[in-house]
């Protein structure tokens, strides 16, 4: 198993440029044609990546959302649910690097195996990043009017969430 782990990309690659062969594509000029392709794309999305970023590190850093949430502070412990868990809930939508950050201070604080690091985890995988793959993908192609696309994504990651909860208390509550 091991040398067909460091084989398997070369063999992958090998077979691209013999089906190029094969079909008489100019492989190399096609390359480089997708290379620049990519290097244009990476141009146009870049401002809106930056912004993003810019914007949940403003709000990450002005503690908002933990003194918005605080008022739940009764009805989360009487449901069991971690408190600081709920930032990432609310900015996983939003950024994936943030809630890798907060889940990240969880495992600190916490531990990787103590309930509330289990939630995040599945948090994690149960959850997208919606906003920032709406502004990310129809920015850089220029969609104004994403119509069902961002109810819908945020309804998903609403499930996720609600998902994610359910699952940890079922098996690690």
């Amino acid at each position: 198993m091991n040398i067909l782990s460091k084989i398997i990309i070369p063999l992958f690659v090998f077979f691209i440029i013999m089906y190029g062969v094969k079909k008489k594509v100019n492989v190399y000029d096609t390359f480089l044609e997708g290379a620049k392709e990519g290097l244009i794309m990476v141009f146009h999305i870049t401002p809106t990546i930056i912004a993003m970023v810019f914007a949940v590190n403003i709000f990450l850093d002005s503690k908002f959302l933990e003194g918005a949430l605080s008022f739940l502070k009764p009805l989360l412990e009487f449901s069991k649910i971690p408190l600081d868990i709920l930032p990432m809930a609310f900015l996983r939508p939003i950024s994936g690097s943030a809630t890798l950050a907060i889940m990240n201070g969880i495992f600190i604080n916490f531990g990787p195996d103590s309930f509330i690091g289990r939630l995040a985890s599945t948090l994690q995988g149960c959850t997208d990043t919606t906003i920032y793959v709406l502004a990310l993908y129809f920015g850089s192609i220029k969609v104004t009017k994403s119509r069902y696309a961002l109810p819908v994504g945020l309804f998903a990651d609403l499930m996720g969430i609600i998902a994610a909860f359910i699952v940890t208390f079922i098996f690690f509550g």
